[in-house]
Order: structure tokens, then sequence, then C-alpha cells
């Protein structure tokens, strides 16, 4: 079987690309192209070193599941020399074998695998734990992506890939996970002269409707959920889009802005949804009391 791996990296003055393709009839550890790629990956994780995200352990574990030898040893190199720790899996037998030894914070899981292929993996998995999973494929066609979606994985990522694309992606799923804990249900949030029905998505103000649209009312929901906690703009976009999640989105601001609007008393001096230079926004449901 042929895998492939992309690695992606910066020159001087452009991005540039370079594409692995793995094949293991042949010593490709001696070829132009695979010293390239390596050397491409070395500058990456260098990079990297010391800019893991403070709200993740240093020891997130990291368990790659894939049939394809190669592409498992660099996954591993690469994730190992950005700090997490790796376990390594070559089929579903040996995957219940590491989980066994010690659960992984996240899961990377090909579709395609011998024997137990990744998909009925994912739902069982999804029967005892709730870990991450990070779905790999060949086949990137929508219907794989979204059944894997359905299934229980929580992202899909489709070969060839950027190592720094799957290094982001893991990052957003660690967020998820550890960083903003899942709050307590409640049908009700009440803050200021505010009554918050999360269940009928209404917004009321002293009894009168406040007009939020869909976009306002998850942004205020997912705030008013978690009170007196500094929400970064990347976890914001974590909790709103998912695996839909763009990097250089700015829309969390936008909506901030027009939230604001609707619900401060003074747009330009905000007491509900306050910032917190450098670090995102925090929610006081108290208000100018708080």
């Amino acid at each position: 079987m042929v895998g492939a791996f992309m690695a992606a990296g910066f020159g001087a003055d452009r991005p540039f690309l370079l594409m692995l393709m793995l094949n293991p009839g042949r010593n490709i550890t001696k070829t132009p192209v695979y010293r390239s790629v390596s050397a491409c990956i070395g500058q990456q994780t260098g990079r990297a070193r010391g800019t893991r995200l403070a709200a993740m352990n240093k020891a997130d574990r990291i368990l790659v599941v894939d049939d394809d030898p190669e592409l498992r040893r660099l996954l591993s190199e690469y994730l190992a020399d950005v700090g997490f720790a790796v376990d390594l899996a070559g089929d579903g037998e040996q995957m219940r074998r590491a989980m066994a030894r010690t659960m992984p914070d996240a899961i990377v899981l090909d579709l395609m695998l011998p024997g137990t292929d990744g998909l009925a993996l994912t739902k069982e998995v999804r029967a005892t734990s709730n870990v991450p999973i990070l779905m790999l494929s060949a086949r990137g066609e929508e219907i794989d992506r979204v059944v894997g979606l359905e299934v229980g994985a929580d992202d899909y990522l489709a070969k060839p890939f950027s190592p720094r694309e799957l290094l982001a992606r893991l990052r957003a799923l660690l967020r998820r996970t550890q960083a903003v804990t899942t709050p307590q249900a409640q049908d009700v949030l009440q803050f200021g002269p505010y009554r918050l029905d999360v269940v009928a998505r209404r917004l009321l103000k002293d009894h009168a409707d406040v007009d939020l649209s869909a976009a306002e009312f998850d942004l205020l929901k997912v705030l008013a959920e978690r009170p007196g906690r500094v929400l970064s703009r990347d976890v914001l976009l974590d909790l709103l889009k998912g695996y839909e999640r763009d990097p250089f989105d700015r829309t969390v601001d936008i909506r901030v802005a027009r939230l604001r609007r609707k619900i401060e008393p003074d747009p330009a001096n905000p007491v509900y949804i306050r910032t917190v230079r450098g670090e995102g926004y925090l929610f006081n449901p108290r208000g100018e009391q708080g």
C-alpha cells in the first residue's frame, strides 16, 4: 500500500510544499526527497518547541493508529518533537492493547485499517470513552467525512496532509476537552435584567424579547454558561464552530461587538462581556456590581 505524507514549511520568503510518497518496498531513507522532508519537519518542530499552549499538560498522550509504518514513524517523531507522548498501533488489536496500557488524551485514527476499520473502532471507543478522535483517510469525499463525524469522530483530515494542520487540529481538540470543561446544562440562565432561555432560544429583558441572530445567541450561550472564565478567541471558535474552525477567523470579535450593542447599557464600556487584554473575553453576570 502506498501512503502519502505532506510536510509544509517556510523558506526565506515564501511558503513551500513537499510531498513524500511512502513505498514499503523501497528504502526511502536514502532518497533526497526523504531527506528534504525530514529536514523540513525538523525545522517546523524546532519552531514549535516552547509554543505549546499553557492550557495543555506537558505529557498529553497521542495514540496514532495507522497501518502504514513509515507514516506512523514520521508522525511519532513530529508529535514527540513538539512535546507530546506518542503511542503507535498498526491495527485495531494493537490499538486496544495500547489503550488498555495507557489511556490517551487523543487518538489519530486511520479510516482504512486491516481487520476492524476506523469507523467500527470509533464506535467501539465511543461506547466507553469521550477521548477526542481525529480521523485520517485517503478518501476525502464528503460522505466519508460525514459518516466519520456521525459515528463519533471529533474531526476529519484527508490524506495527504500538512503536519502543521494535523498539529493545529489536535491542539483544538485538546483545548475543547481540557481547557474548557463541559458546563452543567441549564435550561434558563439569568444575568442582570436578562433571562436566557436555552431551550426556546430566546433572550428576555423584563419579559420582552431581545432580537438576537442565531450566531449572537450561540455566542451569548457559550459565554453565559461559563461565567467568570476568560475564554480566548481560539477557544470560542472551537466551541462555536468545532471542526470547521478557521485559524484566521475574526468573526468572534464582530459577534461580540454586535452582542454588546444589544445587551450592554453602554457598549463602549461593557459590564457583561468584558475584554481581558491579550487573553480573550470574560462574561460577568453581575454586570456593574461584578
